[in-house]
């Protein structure tokens, strides 16, 4: 069996390696495993190597000249690569990934039901930027609590 490391295989292991956090965070956001593993931060971070290893295997490959990120004509040059394409997919995984955390934690502050919090998540997950805006609309509904004095 020939397992080549490939932006196709890279790209199924990072959406399978994403589903758990996404599923922690929806089923059992203050569970302890949830915390130490989604909630800190660590599982976003293993995205973010990931990242950057494609970027790097992107610029230091044939094709690390080709594209930018000043006009759009240099973003579609620069992702009709496919390592730099999977690269800006992990890029979106991570980031959504840190959306649906924060979306998390501050609801708990908050003291948003997280049933209300559901429908956010899972469009944060699929439709980042709409989870998020669904998630500013919702936050609305309990004001965060006033700071604590130190």
């Amino acid at each position: 069996m020939n397992l080549a490391l490939t932006p196709d295989l890279l790209f199924s292991l990072a959406n399978a390696a994403v589903l758990p956090a996404w599923l922690l965070l929806l089923v059992a956001p203050r569970w302890r495993f949830t915390r130490l593993l989604v909630r800190s931060g660590a599982w976003p971070l293993l995205l973010a190597a990931g990242y950057a290893a494609l970027l790097l295997v992107h610029y230091l490959g044939p094709h690390g000249a080709e594209g930018g990120f000043g006009s759009l004509q240099q973003v579609a040059a620069l992702f009709r690569n496919p390592w730099a394409l999977t690269a800006g997919w992990l890029h979106y995984l991570c980031f959504d990934l840190l959306v649906g955390i924060w979306e998390v934690r501050d609801a708990e502050r908050r003291g948003l039901p997280h049933l209300l919090l559901i429908p956010a998540l899972l469009l944060t997950f699929l439709v980042g930027p709409i989870g998020l805006l669904l998630y500013a609309g919702l936050r609305q509904l309990r004001p965060a609590p006033a700071p604590v004095a130190a």
